[in-house]
């Protein structure tokens, strides 16, 4: 500690506690990754951006960051010399201070550094004072002052700190420290401060609900767009390995930016020099007077690290790494990493097709695409190169385009996290469309899903179902692909449109292209053929789309149709009727307030061609102030879709009546997603994070690798969060079972300790209604004859209402974190499969449509229920065992079955919950990548 002067808490940076501080328990161990002679070499990573654009490195300080950490503290001038220390400490003390920020094993102190390439220019720390309280610090190089390096650490140091368990942070500002004061009013974190002498008193709650994910979110946004302009929208480009030869692929790149009409300066790098597509070439980056901002690398794997550290030192901003087979080189691919962190560049890829900017001040096409820049207001980003290929030509022939189109790769750096940030901010960019194999950050991925979809609808190409794509996926994109239920979780989470293949893809942008959303889910069919009506109708109610029913519009169309039409949904106008009064039927249909989409198969006949009169109907209708979608079927044509020629409106025209029944109720389901109540995660009373966190450090304690909990250490944890768990006395003998039983009174449930029973009542392990001394002594002895050697005692419970039985689990996968599971639950939970999935933090609605995504919800809580139950306290355990995965991340596995809900509750009688240590390393990383 520096004995010399006053401690603050926060001025720019905090000084150590002293060695007799009573070190606090529950913390967990911290990890520095590495304490070799190189700072840095083995630390586990997070690149991060400013808010001018510039790219960072945040990591966990260790031994070897000491000279730095030494640099950065003697350059400080006096002023913050005085700010950070309240005075002057001798250098001694600050020598001591400096070196217990980077001693591994610390569990109380957790310090990361901001680096540019390999200087440090902040710190930020902070210091348990008890279990779930800290004090914390920053210091700032002088000349990184106002560019948001305080701001990111205190973000990072949040996401830490709620992984450790820490809820509050606390700080001590000097009055006159304003900066230190403005970046802690702005973090979004709730707060109060007040005036104490000189300083101020900071007591910050790091809840990190949508206040404050708002606040981050804008801070990045703005961040993370300066930074791509660099990629997207650069004053400047170079092709290195732009080679002579019309077959390779720098070639066809810098064909793409010459012919594509690129509004920067181009440059080519060709050890052999001369000439490229009329660019003269130089042999390296170092020869081209003014450096480029965007680098475009497509030269041997080998090569790519010296390139890139090359590109670097002379200046460029933002590389595509094109080149492939990167990544199968680890140590090429570490040192790839390494040049782009050393130097702050952007990087996309390796592995990848290229990039696209359509925008007319730009109009880029760094890709070896043969399809050109179709213009359009479709932003995509892509792992796989060769679906963007696809994707564009299938675009084009549709009469579609894209705004941007980035194919990250291997997606070593810019993700498609990034490229939501871009679109949210691109006025060009209408819609979003992402393939990829694997989510980097499932959790930012749904934060930020969730708020540009309100404005924004996102389309996600789904991939890697099966096992052998899985397969596939790993074998190309060096990523695992993601568990399809988790995925199609997140994607109900946000919003967001999954499609399975090109052609429903490209059918739902059409429409979301050309028509208005639909008010709710009712379609109507208008036919001239009615075996074309009937397929129509078939793919309507494979889709899950209702049928409309229309009396007054059926009358009218009674009137106006001939004696054979069927005026019935679907309406089959026969196909001898002229197309004036084909489109006067559409009008009738359109104007019905019962009919939310209209499906219009046609075909043409020698009589005539009733789609002719579509686009005038429509536009009447608009005109009206008809505002509903308008799907045109034409089996035959050449395209899955593509507009409908004439008229003023943008009328969409399928090949297939079924796809376009897909693409409809996907387009419903995103509507239905944008009017429903956002939800909320709340706050709940009754939580006990303390307590938690002491039976979690009190089981691990015990055995360090984690293990599956007693059943009072379920019950205690459970407890901690409010959740209704009903009584339970772990008995190892027949003795502690007559005494159990005695104490409890009345009737109870005797169940099996056995190793390896997972559901005791199916292997024959559950005893109900035991009510006498000798029903509990024949009991004892049943169950004890029955499990043999594996029999360890019995639970003894009180008995429950009986009601419906659910299950509620958590499962912790390895790149989204806990996953919430609710289904059908007691012996049947395994046969009947029905469950609903959802990602943490879950919200009010995220719980509410769990209930109601199980084929059972309509018999169980809806109006026509068997009987009635709680809903809410059915809701309120997903919510509480949502908090119980978030906020205590070594829980790993919960298995909550069964949840017995009745008329008046919900009562918790069996629970199984597995732990294991974290340490920060990978969490972290999940927290703060892209």
């Amino acid at each position: 500690m520096l004995q010399e002067q006053r401690r603050p808490i926060v001025a720019i940076e905090v000084v150590r506690a002293s060695p007799e501080r009573t070190r606090v328990r529950g913390a967990g161990p911290v990890s520095a990754a590495g304490s070799g002679s190189e700072a840095g070499a083995n630390a586990q990573v997070v690149r991060a951006v400013l808010a001018d654009g510039s790219v960072v490195t945040v990591r966990l300080l260790e031994r070897g960051d000491l000279a730095e950490l030494e640099r950065l503290h003697g350059a400080l001038s006096a002023e913050d010399r005085y700010l950070r220390f309240f005075g002057a400490p001798s250098d001694t003390s600050i020598a001591r201070f400096l070196r217990g920020l980077v001693e591994p094993g610390d569990a109380h102190v957790v310090a990361l550094g901001a680096f540019e390439g390999a200087r440090l220019i902040g710190v930020g720390h902070y210091e348990l004072v008890l279990p779930e309280v800290a004090e914390i610090a920053f210091v700032v190089e002088h000349a990184r002052h106002a560019r948001g390096v305080a701001t990111l650490l205190l973000e990072h140091l949040v996401a830490v700190a709620r992984r450790r368990g820490v809820r509050t942070f606390v700080a001590e500002v000097l009055a006159e420290n304003s900066a230190m004061l403005e970046v802690l009013r702005d973090s979004g974190l709730p707060h109060e401060a007040h005036l104490d002498g000189s300083s101020y008193q900071v007591k910050a709650a790091l809840d990190a609900g949508e206040p404050y994910q708002a606040k981050v979110g804008d801070r990045e946004r703005i961040a993370e767009v300066a930074s791509l302009r660099r990629v997207l929208g650069p004053a400047s480009v170079v092709v290195i390995g732009a080679g002579h030869r019309l077959s390779s692929v720098g070639n066809a790149v810098l064909h793409n930016i010459v012919h594509g009409g690129y509004a920067g300066t181009v440059h080519a790098v060709n050890r052999s020099g001369g000439e490229v597509h009329g660019v003269a070439a130089v042999r390296s980056v170092a020869d081209i007077p003014e450096p480029p901002e965007l680098a475009v690398l497509c030269v041997p794997a080998e090569s790519v690290p010296t390139i890139a550290e090359e590109c670097g030192r002379c200046g460029v901003r933002a590389l595509v790494v094109v080149t492939a087979g990167i990544t199968g080189l680890p140590d090429v691919a570490n040192e790839l990493l390494t040049a782009v962190r050393r130097w702050g560049m952007r990087l996309v890829g390796p592995n990848c097709l290229g990039l696209v900017n359509s925008d007319p001040q730009v109009r880029l096409d760094a890709t070896f695409s043969a399809a050109g820049i179709p213009a359009g207001a479709v932003g995509v980003v892509t792992q796989s190169g060769g679906v963007g290929i696809a994707l564009l030509e299938r675009l084009d022939a549709a009469g579609l385009g894209v705004s941007t189109l980035v194919s990250t790769g291997d997606k070593y750096d810019v993700s498609g996290n990034d490229m939501l940030l871009w679109w949210e901010r691109d006025e060009r960019t209408r819609i979003g469309v992402l393939y990829l194999e694997s989510f980097g950050n499932p959790r930012k991925f749904s934060w930020l899903a969730r708020r540009i979809g309100r404005s924004k609808p996102l389309v996600v190409l789904r991939s890697g179902s099966s096992p052998v794509a899985q397969r596939a996926a790993l074998s190309h994109t060096a990523a695992t692909a993601t568990p399809s239920s988790t995925r199609d979780a997140l994607l109900r989470q946000t919003g967001a449109i999954g499609v399975d293949d090109l052609d429903e893809l490209v059918a739902v942008l059409g429409l979301l292209n050309w028509q208005p959303l639909p008010a709710g889910p009712k379609v109507a069919v208008v036919s001239n053929a009615g075996g074309l009506g009937v397929l129509a109708a078939d793919g309507c109610a494979r889709a899950g789309l209702d049928f409309a029913e229309f009396p007054q519009a059926c009358r009218e169309l009674a009137v106006l149709l001939p004696g054979q039409a069927s005026a019935r949904n679907p309406v089959d106008t026969t196909a001898t009727l002229d197309a004036a009064t084909f489109g006067r039927s559409l009008e009738i249909v359109l104007r019905d307030p019962a009919v939310h989409a209209l499906i219009v198969p046609v075909l043409r006949t020698a009589i005539g061609d009733p789609g002719d009169a579509v686009a005038e109907a429509v536009a009447r209708a608009r005109a009206a102030g008809c505002d509903k979608p308008v799907l045109v079927v034409r089996p035959g044509q050449q395209e899955s879709v593509r507009q409908l020629p004439g008229g003023t409106s943008q009328i969409p025209v399928f090949a297939d009546p079924a796809l376009a029944a897909r693409a409809l109720a996907d387009v419903v389901g995103y509507a239905t997603w944008l009017v429903r109540p956002s939800g909320a995660v709340p706050d709940l009373g009754g939580i006990d994070v303390a307590a938690a966190r002491a039976a979690v450090v009190a089981a691990l304690d015990r055995s360090p690798g984690g293990r599956w909990l007693e059943p009072e250490e379920v019950r205690r944890l459970l407890t901690s969060f409010g959740l209704s768990v009903v009584p339970t006395t772990l008995c190892r003998t027949e003795a502690e079972a007559l005494a159990a039983f005695r104490e409890l009174g009345g009737c109870v449930a005797l169940k099996v300790r056995a190793d390896g029973v997972l559901h005791k009542a199916w292997a024959g392990g559950v005893l109900l209604g035991v009510s006498t001394v000798a029903d509990l002594r024949a009991g004892w002895e049943r169950l004890r004859q029955r499990f043999g050697a594996g029999f360890g005692g019995v639970v003894l419970q009180p008995m429950v209402e009986p009601g419906r039985e659910f299950l509620v689990g958590v499962l912790s996968e390895p790149s989204f974190g806990p996953v919430i599971v609710f289904g059908m639950g007691g012996i049947d939970t395994d046969l009947i499969a029905d469950r609903s999935r959802r990602l943490v933090p879950l919200t009010t609605r995220d719980a509410r449509e769990m209930l109601d995504e199980l084929r059972a919800a309509p018999g169980l809580f809806g109006p026509d229920a068997d009987r009635a139950l709680d809903t809410g306290a059915v809701v309120d355990v997903l919510l509480r065992t949502a908090r119980l995965a978030e906020l205590v991340p070594e829980v790993v596995e919960a298995d909550l079955n069964p949840v017995i809900a009745t008329g008046s509750g919900v009562r918790i009688p069996d629970a199984r919950i597995r732990l294991e240590p974290r340490v920060l390393g990978d969490p972290f990383l999940r927290e703060l990548g892209g």
